[in-house]
């Protein structure tokens, strides 16, 4: 079943200590496309400028991604950021923003969006994302993700926001901050109570934690034995995770949803964000094929069984 999926859609300029990239393709909405795309059929909101490739909308395209809700500015920027990661590579310096199109970002859905059944918001303002969910008029399970700088100031808007999503994706700093405690099991009960029956907290290099109607989840993070750009990889694992379920037809009944189903589309989202980390930016996605995904997958299982 289709999947609508809202964001940016940027270039982003990396440098990590394996190399430097100084602009590819990048931006939440892009990574996670093509990431839930291995999956399902993806519709993507996005803004970009006439300096869009046109080598980076046929990728998108070949992916059977749907871009007719992708507007184009003429005359506008591309959103571009650029970055430089530590050496270990958990910590990452900004170097420059510049939002050019995505700073007047209002996003409008095409008709035949509407009607789909599963939306992933990206990481925009939340009255942006709320007006989203507002315009659809089929959806079954909705949500997103969110960050720091919303969570600080615009709480107010931001809660008003998660009142209706069914899941939410966020990393352990950022459900500390969103819930005001520090360990994660009561933080997560604290955002249950905000409206997201369905949270899944990143935790990095150290994997995923699922928490869902009482129970919890712990998925480890895949052991790669060479890191060459993180980038985009949370992104690919809410793709891949939102894939999945949407592949599956899987969604709430009486507010409660597989937990068997809910634990393999974790196991998936580790398996598309490890992928992400292999090469620069978007660079794995151009190669990667199905039998790599369910080897993996299957790794994963082998691993965790005891």
């Amino acid at each position: 079943m289709s999947l609508v999926v809202v964001g940016s859609v940027a270039y982003d300029g990396v440098e990590t200590p394996h190399g430097k990239v100084d602009r590819m393709l990048g931006g939440a909405a892009t990574y996670i496309a093509l990431s839930a795309a291995y999956f399902t059929e993806v519709k993507i909101v996005a803004v970009v400028g006439d300096d869009f490739a046109d080598a980076d909308r046929h990728l998108l395209a070949s992916r059977r991604i749907d871009l007719a809700g992708m507007e184009t500015v003429k005359g506008g920027k591309t959103f571009f950021w650029k970055g430089l990661y530590s050496a270990d590579m958990n910590e990452r310096t900004t170097i420059e923003t510049n939002l050019n199109v995505f700073g007047d970002f209002q996003p409008k859905l095409p008709e035949s969006y509407r009607s789909a059944p599963y939306l992933l918001l990206g990481n925009i303002q939340p009255t942006l994302q709320r007006g989203v969910r507002a315009q659809m008029t089929g959806v079954k399970f909705s949500g997103g993700d969110t960050m720091n700088y919303w969570i600080n100031d615009f709480r107010a808007e931001l809660l008003e926001t998660l009142k209706s999503w069914d899941f939410l994706l966020i990393n352990d700093s950022e459900a500390r901050l969103l819930s005001g405690v520090d360990n994660l099991q009561r933080a997560a009960a604290k955002i249950h109570g905000l409206g997201p029956r369905t949270l899944v907290i990143k935790r990095g290099e150290y994997g995923a934690v699922l928490f869902h109607a009482g129970h919890h989840f712990m998925a480890p993070g895949y052991l790669l034995e060479r890191v060459f750009d993180p980038t985009g990889a949370g992104d690919c694992f809410a793709g891949g995770f939102m894939g999945y379920l949407a592949a599956r037809g899987i969604r709430p009944k009486d507010g409660h949803m597989d937990m068997a189903e809910l634990r393999k589309a974790v196991i998936y989202g580790s398996v598309m964000g490890s992928f992400c980390c292999e090469q620069f930016g978007v660079d794995r996605f151009r190669t990667l094929t199905h039998n790599e995904i369910e080897a993996r997958f299957q790794e994963f299982r082998s691993c965790t069984e005891f």
